[in-house]
């Protein structure tokens, strides 16, 4: 099952979901409109995640 751990622009969900790559995450981008993405990681790696993207922000 996949969690949304974020809401982001395009350019910021693409950048995130590269940084989450690079440390070993599955990372899932999901539109929601033009100009909005969900990130979404697989249940299990979700709270790590969320963690990881708030220290980076």
């Amino acid at each position: 099952m996949w969690q949304v751990v974020y809401i982001a622009s395009k350019e910021e969900a693409r950048t995130l979901r590269d940084r989450l790559v690079e440390e070993g995450f599955l990372v899932k981008l999901e539109a929601m409109d033009e100009s909005s993405y969900q990130i979404k990681v697989p249940e299990s790696e979700a709270e790590e995640v969320y963690d990881l993207i708030h220290e980076w922000l």
